[in-house]
């Protein structure tokens, strides 16, 4: 499924839509360029779980969590890792196969980690269609267009 973002407002009501068909044991890919919108997605996904808290990129911690909301969210920023095998000291497995959803920012980087069955987000930027334009592609899980509002 494609989605067309054309402003930070878009892309979190994207997300908070999307949050609706999550369930226990998802997980969520996210790969684009730095600004691309991974943590405003993530933002938007959270509200859409009933997460009141602020959710902010974990960049030098690696993982937020979060437990407020109708699932727990585990946002992961793996954008410092340097070797996937530094997951497995934060203890990544009991995150990806527990009892809530993880959101995973830039994870191309630990691509070997993620399940086949995760759902694949990417943010692409088109610079002809606008500076805030933003091309959202959703792949995997029982995601379509009816599921995303």
């Amino acid at each position: 499924m494609i989605f067309e973002s054309f402003g930070s407002e878009d892309t979190h009501e994207f997300a908070k839509n999307l949050a609706a068909t999550a369930k226990r044991g998802d997980i969520y890919a996210l790969t684009g360029d730095l600004g691309a919108g991974k943590t405003v997605f993530c933002q938007g996904f959270a509200e859409g779980l009933g997460i009141k808290e602020y959710v902010n990129s974990p960049t030098f911690t690696i993982l937020g969590i979060y437990e407020d909301g109708r699932l727990p969210m585990y946002h992961f920023d793996v954008y410092r890792i340097a070797d996937p095998e530094e997951m497995y000291e934060i203890g990544f497995e009991d995150y990806f196969f527990g009892d809530g959803v993880c959101l995973i920012e830039w994870a191309g980087l630990i691509s070997e980690l993620i399940p086949d069955s995760a759902v694949t987000v990417v943010m692409e930027r088109d610079i002809k269609k606008g500076p805030d334009y933003r091309r959202i592609t959703v792949d995997g899980g029982n995601i379509n267009e009816d599921t995303c509002g």
